[in-house]
Order: C-alpha cells, then structure tokens, then sequence
C-alpha cells in the first residue's frame, strides 16, 4: 500500500520542486537593473540634489529619437551604469519637445541635438556637457570624470 501512494506523492513533490526553482531562475533572469529616474518637477530636482549634496545626471531626448532608445535600453539598464549613476547622481530624464521642464530646459542650454546629456549643479550650472549615444563604458568614464 505505502508503494502505491509512493510513487505519485513524489512525482508531485518534484513537479512542485521544478516549478518553484523555474520560477527562481526566470525571476533573478527578468530583473531588469537600470538607472533610476528622479520622478519630479526640475525644481524638485534642484531641491533635492542641494539637500543631497549631488549632481544632477539630465538626458534630455525625444520621443522619436532613436540614439535616446538605444542609450536608454541598452546603456541606462548596465548594471554597472545604474550602480554608478544611482549612487553619485540624482538622475532625471526629460523629453526636450513635450512637458513644461523639457522644453524649458532644452531651450535655456540652447540644445542642438538629441540625446543631450549633461551634468548639473544644484543652482542649474552646467558642469559638463555631451550629446549623441554612449555606451556603458564611455558614459562611465564621462561620469566619472565629472563626480571625482
């Protein structure tokens, strides 16, 4: 009697076993690490990287812009670029042609191309400045040669 009930118990204990260690795997697979983006007015930024003691990371793209997808699906979700920005940056992203802060910006550093990357003191200075596509390691040196 024990082995007819045996058999089956085990074939659900290990189908039960293989389904939580794949759901394991897809979960730590799917983790998307990427820079996180400051949710706020540009004012609210400035605010918080004075209280923060920060330099502002501000990409300021275009919906259609091709360079601004690529840099924000591939560079932006390197781990080692969000480790870096999230830690030394606050980091905000705007759209230069919609929304009051984008275009507001885009005309006050008198942008010529998209994507427009810059780095920004908490009174609104420019500390550097850069334009097109990077990838990992060229936006990481970039960075760093601002934050050191």
């Amino acid at each position: 009697m024990l082995k007819k009930y045996f058999i089956p118990s085990s074939l659900v204990l290990l189908l039960l076993l293989s389904s939580f260690i794949a759901k394991e795997n897809n979960a730590s697979y799917n983790h998307k690490t990427e820079i996180n983006f400051f949710k706020g007015t540009w004012k609210d930024a400035l605010i918080k990287a004075k209280a923060e003691k920060k330099i502002i990371f501000l990409d300021i793209g275009a919906s259609w812009c091709g360079p601004c997808k690529k840099l924000k699906n591939k560079t932006f979700t390197n781990a080692k670029v969000a480790a870096y920005f999230n830690t030394n940056f606050i980091n905000v992203i705007l759209d230069g042609e919609d929304g009051a802060d984008g275009t507001m910006l885009a005309e006050k550093y008198n942008l010529a191309y998209y994507p427009s990357l810059f780095f920004i003191d908490s009174t609104g200075n420019v500390l550097k400045a850069g334009s097109g596509y990077y990838n990992s390691r060229e936006i990481l040196q970039f960075a760093k040669s601002v934050s050191k």
